[in-house]
């Protein structure tokens, strides 16, 4: 009992009462059932249909973890929760082959150099051929894996349930190196693993509030940024963790943290070029000047990339469960609980359309398949591609 306590107290660390830690369990771990009740949808900006769905697969239901499509070449790639793992056509949703894991998946998907990644619940990464489905190698580490797997290059990069980030050798999975750091006492359990950029910088955001650059190569640390302070009397207050991805963008990198802020970072250096109060669950979208971001409470903010300065609140949707932002085209699109995936004016924010897709709760992390298509995967198991008519 005394080890449920504390996982319960480590999950739910960012409640500011006993209420809202038994609200925000039942919320995210138990059914994720709402701990407020939804906003009602309200009549959109525009008449008309705007968005259709370009195709839908069924890939296998989700109830404990988050998973998010990956998209290589024009190929699609997704998992289900028992270990169901597909290669889909991009342009139609056509199975290319379908393969069975044999473990309980927690994180996925990675791709990239000719192989597909899954990390399981059990601590152990599994490489399969991009082209075939065989599997390729086994590789465990010390923990649940709660994200997908990265490579680049050489060097597969994955982060476990407790923190530590791993570096494994993409050719047959042994460990080259491992970057740990002491967490708070208590911090919120985060799907949200590492983004690698085109140079091989892993990126990664920490309870605490702190954002660090790492070489894949080495696991050796280019600089470590601060996104937000703990504040408050007691550890539930002083929470303020990184829980989403943090988005790498030209010369910047923007991240979030949850009871803490918004902030612009300079990518070579770590250097922290403005900051916008503003706590975040799920994450960012970059889009030119722009940067749009899912609120805790599930309001999207528009903000300006130089400065941080707000544009404008989309609040209709508070309470939903919403999704981190993604772009569709120029528009920013976010889904919810119902299924429903809403689409918003990249002026002002309203919502100018939206589409229904299974009726289960949409992931986290939708993601772009191209500049006119973005991906969203269900907790029932459905694959939705989705465009502009």
């Amino acid at each position: 009992m005394r080890v449920l306590l504390i996982l319960l107290l480590t999950l739910l660390a960012g409640c500011s009462s006993v209420t809202d830690l038994k609200d925000d369990f039942t919320e995210r771990f138990m059914g994720r059932e709402p701990a407020n009740t939804p906003s009602e949808l309200k009549e959109m900006k525009q008449e008309g249909s705007t968005l259709k769905v370009l195709w839908q697969a069924s890939v296998g239901a989700s109830a404990d973890y988050d998973f998010t499509p990956a998209v290589y070449g024009t190929a699609v790639f997704a998992v289900s929760q028992t270990g169901d793992l597909y290669k889909l056509d991009s342009i139609t949703g056509k199975e290319f082959w379908h393969v069975a894991a044999g473990e309980n998946i927690s994180g996925g998907v990675g791709v990239g150099e000719g192989m597909v990644l899954l990390g399981t619940s059990k601590g152990m990464v599994l490489a399969f051929d991009e082209k075939t489905g065989k599997a390729m190698w086994q590789s465990r580490i010390a923990s649940e894996i709660l994200s997908a797997p990265r490579i680049f290059k050489d060097m597969v990069v994955v982060r476990s349930g407790d923190s530590r980030i791993y570096g494994l050798n993409a050719a047959d999975g042994k460990r080259k190196w491992v970057y740990e750091r002491v967490t708070p006492a208590l911090a919120l359990r985060s799907s949200a693993g590492v983004v690698l950029d085109e140079q091989g910088a892993v990126f990664a955001g920490f309870s605490g509030g702190k954002l660090i650059a790492l070489n894949s190569a080495d696991g050796r640390v280019f600089w470590e940024a601060t996104v937000a302070f703990p504040k408050g009397a007691t550890e539930i207050e002083r929470i303020a963790d990184i829980t989403s991805l943090p988005a790498v963008d030209g010369r910047f990198v923007y991240a979030a943290a949850y009871q803490g802020n918004v902030v612009g970072i300079e990518r070579a250096s770590g250097r922290v070029l403005w900051s916008h109060e503003l706590s975040s669950y799920n994450g960012i979208a970059v889009d030119g000047s722009l940067i749009f971001v899912t609120q805790g409470n599930d309001a999207v903010y528009s903000l300006d990339y130089a400065s941080g300065r707000s544009f404008w609140r989309q609040g209709e949707l508070l309470y939903r469960q919403i999704s981190a932002p993604v772009l569709l085209g120029r528009f920013p699109l976010v889904g919810d609980l119902e299924g429903w995936v809403h689409l918003l004016d990249r002026d002002d924010g309203a919502i100018i359309d939206r589409i229904k897709t299974d009726g289960s709760a949409i992931m986290p992390q939708p993601v772009t398949l191209s500049n006119g298509v973005v991906l969203v995967q269900t907790r029932g198991g459905g694959v939705f591609a989705i465009t502009l008519k």
